[in-house]
């Protein structure tokens, strides 16, 4: 099979399209065709040597496909070949055949295609697990997002709106600020021209927002205490601004705020079938009835893997980057 492999930590030049063996599902497993693969904050990551994959993972990128299914392992008996689905997967997305566990994959949300389809596992479950699972965001409550025209960002908007949240947003260009407000966002805050934290304050009469949900570490901790209400909830899913430095613990104290994070990869088969179960419950009929969708940036073919994740980098894209790799 034709797979892009990271030759070595580096740059977008560092992928190339290889021949590989075609993975073998072992019990409990689905071999899925690939259709789609969405392309990810941890795939520039891993090929940047900062985010190696789990024990026992392939080494190929890609953590999120649409496809059709070719093949199940030993004691699978809710999918079968022919089965069109999109799947969570361990590693090696960006692929023509990847191996999941049957755990991890679900039907295709009905009205959305198979490149659509490529970008909505990565972003859903880490949105639901950690935005309702983890801090529990509820109904009435405010909720601010960074990055809003991420991925993450698209979907956790769309997803705290349906849930009945009023939403705050930053993003970094009156381009963006459209295209988020567009999304359902009550408020959008340019974080180039703006000090968010300043702007939340007098948005909120100086109350502050319910949830916060930052993948930018960095400064921007600090910043999220003071943007939080009393008792407000910040759940960290990323630091690409680095470390944080010289925090005052006492804007923790004094609002009694809860400050917590994950990582979804490392996770159990378990836990993540439990997020499987839940979305299909919850969110696939929001993305069926068209309350939630899937925000496409750009399609690339698989060999353009290069080309996708220096658009990433780039940071002007706006909603999903996909890799094409096969016909359905």
């Amino acid at each position: 099979m034709r797979a892009v492999a990271i030759t070595e930590p580096g740059g977008p030049e560092v992928l190339k399209l290889e021949e590989r063996e075609q993975p073998v599902p072992g019990p409990g497993e689905v071999l899925i065709r690939v259709v789609g693969a969405g392309v990810n904050r941890p795939d520039v990551l891993q090929r940047a040597g900062a985010y190696p994959p789990p024990k026992g993972a392939s080494d190929l990128p890609g953590l999120e496909v649409s496809g059709v299914v070719a093949d199940v392992g030993a004691g699978v008996t809710e999918w079968e070949a022919g089965d069109a689905v999109l799947a969570l997967t361990p590693g090696g997305g960006y692929a023509e055949f990847c191996v999941t566990p049957a755990a991890q994959v679900l039907p295709i949300p009905h009205g959305l295609s198979f490149m659509e389809a490529a970008g909505v596992a990565e972003t859903t479950f880490t949105v639901w697990s950690n935005l309702f699972d983890r801090v529990g965001l509820a109904a009435g409550e405010s909720f601010l997002v960074h990055g809003g025209t991420s991925g993450i960002g698209t979907t956790a908007i769309q997803l705290a709106k349906a849930m009945g949240a009023t939403v705050f947003a930053t993003v970094g260009s009156d381009e963006k600020a459209e295209a988020v407000k567009a999304l359902g966002a009550d408020h959008v805050i340019n974080y180039r021209t703006h000090a968010f934290e300043k702007e939340v304050l007098r948005l909120t009469d100086n109350e502050g927002v319910n949830v916060i949900l930052d993948m930018v570490g960095g400064d921007y901790v600090e910043r999220n205490w003071i943007a939080a209400a009393v008792e407000g909830r910040i759940c960290q899913i990323a630091t690409l601004n680095g470390p944080s430095k010289n925090v005052n613990f006492s804007r923790l104290m004094v609002k009694r705020l809860m400050h917590t994070g994950s990582t979804l990869r490392p996770r159990s088969i378990d836990f993540k079938g439990a997020i499987a179960a839940s979305l299909r419950e919850k969110v696939w009929p929001l993305f069926e009835n068209g309350q939630v969708r899937v925000v496409m940036d750009q399609v690339f073919d698989l060999e353009e893997a290069a080309q996708a994740h220096a658009r990433m980098e780039s940071s002007g894209h706006i909603g999903k980057i996909v890799l094409k790799v096969s016909e359905p």
